[in-house]
């Protein structure tokens, strides 16, 4: 960001704080001149849940430009100029939202990394993002000017005139003294707002491999993989691996419970030992079991299961009765919701025939 600062790492959830902050601020009743505002939502899906905002918003800037991946122009509110991002292009990435007149500026911008904080209470709110943000006029006027730059040959001439002309107004104008100790304040009451939603949150279970581990149920797992709130095909890659433990044939029968139980404590710990901290575990049935692992490429989440494998076979060697058969199906996709259905059904295909692990190709993950 043209502000000078560093880039810093982000959360969702502190870029959704931020976004608020500037939007409601473009709502505001202020004697500033036109108002322009420019914003990046990556995906339908985020947009639609700031849609009756925007609407409010375009029916009092003189411009409003909605940059979304892949979304026909019409899915936009009546008035606003959209603009559809192609996958591949480097805007897809970006969150941003700007507001500028000639006498107030506040600007976000992001990068999305794809990636996960660990203690996020779900997947979703702990994307994490390099960027930054501010309420200064003239960094907020730089990254209009970016914005308007990357995005003109898809706007149409209308569009483009209310821009050059609000931006040659800010042009025209000495930013407002003092801005500094605004900013200062905006940012100290963001931070506290984010420490005291993160001391909220109860702590995530742990995915050690040290006997304390807890796995998710399949309702757990619906919340921390967002089906219960928002969310979008594309953004965040997630390997998720199918794992069958089973007990071959004519094993002998466990003497008692207290040992069958240490020895599903045992097999627990083992199958999650592997595991990052940002990786969970959810329990499907029996010996079935899903792990869902951020950020991986096919190759690693192959690697992943190889590694649970010799985990889980390593057993053996504490407890010598005991020999398990162990499977895995990996499948790495960005489609929401997750395709469970896929990976069990290659997972049960892995079992019949014997193959260790076994991968879905993502194109032939069935969406929705």
């Amino acid at each position: 960001m043209h502000s000078g600062r560093v880039p810093e790492r982000l959360t969702k959830r502190e870029l959704v704080t931020v976004s608020h902050a500037i939007e409601r601020a473009a709502l505001a009743t202020a004697e500033d001149g036109p108002l322009i505002v420019l914003a990046l939502f990556q995906r339908i899906p985020y947009f639609e849940r700031e849609r009756a905002l925007y609407e409010r918003i375009v029916r009092t800037a003189a411009a409003t430009v909605v940059g979304v991946v892949d979304a026909a122009p019409e899915t936009l509110p009546t008035g606003a100029y959209g603009v559809v991002l192609a996958e591949d292009e480097e805007l897809a990435r970006e969150w941003s939202v700007v507001a500028l007149t000639p006498r107030f500026g506040a600007a976000l911008v992001a990068y999305d990394r794809a990636e996960v904080d660990p203690d996020a209470p779900t997947l979703e709110s702990g994307r994490l993002f390099d960027g930054g943000w501010t309420f200064r006029r003239d960094a907020a006027l730089h990254e209009a000017l970016r914005l308007r730059d990357r995005l003109t040959a898809r706007l149409p001439e209308s569009a483009r005139a209310v821009l050059d002309e609000v931006l040659g107004r800010v042009r025209e104008l000495p930013a407002t003294p003092g801005e500094a100790r605004g900013e200062a304040a905006i940012r100290l009451l963001v931070d506290r707002t984010e420490r005291a939603r993160r001391a909220g949150h109860a702590p995530q279970p742990p995915v050690a491999g040290d006997g304390s581990a807890t796995l998710l149920d399949e309702p757990g797992l619906r919340r921390w993989t967002g089906l219960d709130g928002v969310t979008a095909s594309g953004t965040l890659p997630l390997a998720v691996v199918g794992i069958r433990v089973d007990e071959p044939p004519g094993t002998p029968e466990r003497f008692g419970r207290r040992s069958a139980a240490r020895e599903a404590q045992a097999v627990l710990a083992a199958l999650t030992a592997p595991l990052r901290p940002v990786d969970r575990a959810a329990r499907l049935t029996g010996g079935e079991y899903l792990l869902v692992l951020p950020s991986l490429t096919e190759e690693q989440a192959v690697a992943t299961a190889d590694r649970v494998r010799e985990s889980v076979a390593g057993l053996a060697r504490s407890y010598p009765f005991v020999s398990y058969a162990v499977h895995a199906a990996v499948c790495v996709t960005s489609r929401r919701p997750l395709p469970v259905a896929a990976v069990r059904h290659a997972l049960s295909w892995a079992v019949g025939e014997g193959v260790p692990v076994a991968t879905v190709a993502p194109e032939h993950v069935p969406v929705g």
